[in-house]
């Protein structure tokens, strides 16, 4: 099976500092994969290369086996590549609806993600829908900067730390979420230190320490002391 986002010997730089060391990875299509880690192991440098926010060889990135590293953040979403960036990073001025809309710029298909399908996933975005962004609690801002991926109708779904900050209550039901979009057919790449939430909702892991991949495989294939160790590096 070939594999619809992969990387081969990925490096990531800023300026003369690297954050990634040749990593392989992969993710086929329909899977959600998960990719822990403590602060600092290169897990959002990862993804940012994904999303093409920084800087990466052509042939180091590979969508359904065709080079696509490099290219801007615009055409790595027309590609269909969507991020939901870590701090949500939506729009203060502008309310909930309009946020979500704005992900109708980068649309790389109809693979049935639209705005009624979106508040159709989290109801409460419909009820607030007039309200400026920043008013909603920090889950349901969460629901937001998702929808705002979700609606480009992306093939692959990078989700970097959607966690963090976030009460239990709220984590549980953006994992709800992530849970009926893979249900949908969208494949998923999750950034996070939780380690419950991640394993919980991945077919398989990946853990990096310093910028390198230190354990991969399904998340059952590990107990709880050989994923730490992967994580602590001890």
């Amino acid at each position: 099976m070939m594999a619809l986002l992969e990387t081969k010997n990925l490096e990531v730089f800023y300026g003369d500092f690297q954050a990634v060391f040749g990593v392989d990875f992969h993710v086929n299509e329909g899977e959600t994969v998960a990719i822990i880690g403590a602060n600092g192991a290169g897990k959002s440098s990862f993804l940012k290369a994904l999303s093409g926010l920084v800087k990466s060889r052509p042939d180091g990135i590979l969508l359904d086996g065709k080079p696509v590293g490099g290219k801007p953040a615009f055409d790595m979403v027309k590609s269909g590549i969507a991020l939901v960036p870590e701090g949500r990073r939506l729009f203060p001025s502008m309310s909930v609806g309009d946020n979500l809309r704005m992900g109708e710029n980068g649309k790389s298909g109809d693979r049935g993600w639209n705005y009624e399908t979106i508040c159709d996933l989290f109801p409460i975005l419909r009820e607030r829908a007039d309200q400026l962004a920043p008013t909603l609690s920090g889950g349901q801002q969460q629901m937001v900067a998702i929808g705002r991926a979700l609606i480009s109708n992306p093939r692959v779904l990078l989700c970097d730390e959607i966690s963090l900050g976030l009460s239990p209550a709220a984590v549980k039901d953006v994992y709800a979420a992530i849970a009926e979009i893979k249900k949908r057919g969208t494949t998923i790449v999750i950034v996070e230190q939780d380690l419950n939430a991640a394993l919980s909702a991945a077919d398989r892991i990946y853990c990096f320490l310093e910028g390198k991949v230190s354990l991969a495989g399904r998340a059952d294939e590990f107990d709880r002391s050989q994923i730490l160790a992967a994580y602590f590096g001890s």
